[in-house]
């Protein structure tokens, strides 16, 4: 018999529809091999390079955080993905179904894009990443191209968790920090079944983690970038953020997964290692 043990419950869930924006918070969704249906659908790519946008590279790319995305429908097959509305940072509302969507997005941005689905795309695709200079990280003040998984607008894996107690971790190592759930962009925050204040999925990478039906192989630690040091909204620019993860926990936080099994998951769910 398999030994099982709960080692918390899922305290908020978020897709991304559109690569390096702004999310949406969901109570429930149906996850599949590809991950949170609708999560990373579309992205946005540069017409002069086919690089895909990415705030990894904020010198380029310094307003991605400033737009939100929401699927206008709750996607319900991995084969047809709902259109996207877009906040635009002066709070006007666009859909990808206009016509003239790239040119609003290229004046905005003062770049010219495309707004492309990862459905219709099927290719590798590249982008770029900034590397601050801190200690710890494998470059430093360098500019580095990366590939994402062919076929996908994901940095490496379809699905990211992070427990609570990483980030009261964090909190308690640098407390002049903003350690938010959304500097990370997780899918799944864990409240963890204890009062523990430490990196507690370090400890499940390896080992099958079960979410009601919903299986999923803990592939390997979150390595973390320029992002999470980002102002967004009312969370200033802060290289502290970075810098506490490299100095404590090799620049990790939080893990990624492969989908085993997948299913739907709710908010208040169970998690389980297997």
């Amino acid at each position: 018999m398999t030994t099982q043990r709960v080692v918390g419950s899922i305290v908020s869930l978020w897709r991304y529809p559109v690569k390096s924006m702004m999310g949406e918070e969901l109570n429930a969704t149906e996850v599949a091999k590809i991950g949170l249906l609708g999560d990373r659908a579309y992205a946005l790519v540069d017409s002069s390079d086919a690089k895909v946008a990415s705030a990894k590279n904020p010198r380029k790319w310094p307003q991605l955080f400033d737009f939100r995305a929401a699927l206008a429908d709750a996607p319900r097959t991995v084969v047809k993905v709902p259109s996207v509305r877009i906040t635009l940072p002066d709070g006007t509302i666009v859909s990808n179904d206009q016509p003239d969507i790239d040119r609003i997005l290229s004046n905005v941005l003062k770049r010219q894009v495309k707004l492309e689905s990862a459905l219709a795309e099927q290719r590798t695709a590249t982008a770029e990443e900034y590397w601050p200079d801190i200690e710890g990280l494998d470059h430093r003040d360098t500019v580095t191209d990366f590939g994402l998984p062919e076929g996908t607008f994901f940095d490496c894996a379809v699905v990211h968790l992070l427990t609570t107690a990483t980030l009261d971790r964090l909190r308690a190592l640098y407390p002049d920090g903003r350690f938010e759930v959304r500097r990370f962009r997780p899918n799944i925050v864990v409240e963890t079944a204890n009062d523990d204040k430490d990196f507690v999925e370090n400890a499940w990478i390896g080992q099958t983690l079960a979410i009601g039906d919903v299986r999923l192989s803990i592939t390997g630690p979150c390595p973390r970038c320029v992002m999470t040091t980002l102002s967004q909204g009312d969370l200033p620019k802060d290289n502290g953020i970075l810098r506490t993860a490299a100095q404590h926990n090799r620049a990790n936080v939080g893990v990624y997964a492969s989908v085993l099994q997948g299913g739907k998951v709710r908010r208040g769910d169970s998690l389980r290692l297997q």
